[in-house]
């Protein structure tokens, strides 16, 4: 028994594939094996292969970035094509807002095969749509979107993405028991089942049209009090003539016309009138329409499993260019994926943050020695302004006895 149950996991293991493992380790070969769509034109923007003002890992970094800004981006590539019917299915990939996107996809599409490569964009049917998205500071969320016959249904959770200027990984699991997972550096951040946070089918009860409540059904908690009697002297105006008013001494009746104090708020004015509430002892509570099963509704076993698809793309509009997209890897193999994503992402994210902290601190003292350059040149200037503004100097003693002879002289 015992071998028959380890001939199984082996059998597991070994079907187990890797169909898509993009880690833009090769130069400009990429360029071969992805395909840039000319839909879009002159307003199509261009991936270039880099890792950044600053990585990790200097190899295992390189990527693809947008590198124009306010342009559409369109670039897919094939692989096997497989059914995810029986089987996971794994996307993961890495995205780098190293510009801080203020607003701009950052996400990917599967395809079936059918897609038309060097012509794909936004109206483009696809089968799955994940990633992040963020467009100014209240909309950044992370697309689930699963296509769904023919229309496209979004996920009811709100998730949110990583919004810094670091590389971080994505990963979605869509299990052949229709659960799914969401995890963003490899972390768990949503998980449940497709037919509860995916509004694919028909409510599964709906309320009974024949149910209707019952006329006497009392759903007041509280009354008026039938003894509260509205005091007699409640009902007062609510504004008086200012008693402190007077009619100035030229007023003119005939000229000005008939002389009215001003008014002002009457503090005795209580506002409306309104009984005491009481418990109402005929509550009966929140009447609650009952709900019968939905004959609209039907289980759907195909929920999240294709047939064949075969195609991954990036398929986007970005504001502020400077996105690096990496490490994009399609899978059946749950633990594989996070093998990858630990060699991958988590090996090199503390020494990218590590880089980008030490150019910053440079960037920093840099910055403090120009203007520390500039406040000692400002002093400088200050000095000289200074000697030319001296006042002339006066006469010297003998210059002054030599015209006190000249006197004496003319004496």
């Amino acid at each position: 028994m015992k071998a028959l149950t380890l001939l199984i996991a082996l059998i597991g293991v070994v079907a187990a594939e890797v169909f898509l493992d993009e880690r833009f380790s090769d130069g400009a070969a990429w360029e071969k094996r992805w395909i840039q769509s000319t839909n879009k034109g002159e307003t199509a923007g261009k991936f270039v292969l880099t890792h950044g003002k600053f990585y990790g890992d200097a190899e295992k970094d390189l990527g693809i970035q947008t590198s124009q800004d306010a342009r559409f981006y369109g670039l897919s590539t094939k692989f096997k094509p497989f059914s995810n019917k029986d089987k996971p299915l794994v996307l993961q990939f890495t995205v780098k807002h190293e510009q801080n996107i203020d607003c701009g996809g950052g996400y990917v599409k599967l395809f079936d095969c059918s897609l038309q490569q060097d012509d794909m964009h936004g109206d483009s049917p696809y089968l799955i749509m994940f990633g992040p998205d963020i467009c100014g500071p209240s909309n950044k969320k992370v697309h689930v979107i699963f296509n769904y016959k023919g229309k496209n249904h979004l996920i009811k959770k709100e998730i949110r993405p990583k919004d810094d200027v670091y590389t971080h990984l994505y990963t979605l699991i869509v299990k052949p028991d229709q659960t799914y997972e969401v995890l963003i550096d490899n972390e768990k951040v949503e998980s449940g089942d497709l037919e509860s946070d995916w509004d694919f089918l028909p409510a599964k009860t709906i309320k009974d049209p024949e149910a209707k409540k019952p006329e006497d059904w009392d759903d007041r908690a509280k009354i008026d009090d039938p003894e509260d009697v509205k005091p007699a002297d409640w009902d007062v105006p609510e504004h008086i003539a200012d008693p402190e008013a007077k009619k100035p001494e030229d007023w003119d009746d005939e000229m000005d016309g008939e002389w009215e104090p001003a008014m002002i708020d009457n503090p005795a004015f209580k506002g409306e009138w309104k009984p005491k509430q009481i418990d109402n002892p005929a509550y009966k509570g929140v009447w609650v329409h009952p709900e019968i099963d939905n004959p609209e509704y039907a289980p759907d076993a195909t929920i999240g499993k294709y047939d064949e698809s075969c195609i991954i793309g990036f398929d986007l509009w970005q504001v502020k260019a400077g996105t690096i997209f990496d490490n994009v890897l399609v899978t059946d193999d749950v633990a594989e994926a996070k093998k990858i994503g630990d060699e991958l992402w988590t090996a090199t994210s503390k020494a990218e943050k590590k880089m980008k902290e030490a150019q910053e601190e440079e960037e920093r003292k840099k910055m403090e020695e120009e203007a520390k350059s500039k406040k000692e040149d400002n002093e400088d200037e200050d000095d000289e302004d200074e000697d030319d503004a001296e006042p002339s100097k006066p006469a010297a003693p003998a210059e002054e006895a030599e015209a006190d002879s000249a006197d004496h002289d003319e004496l």
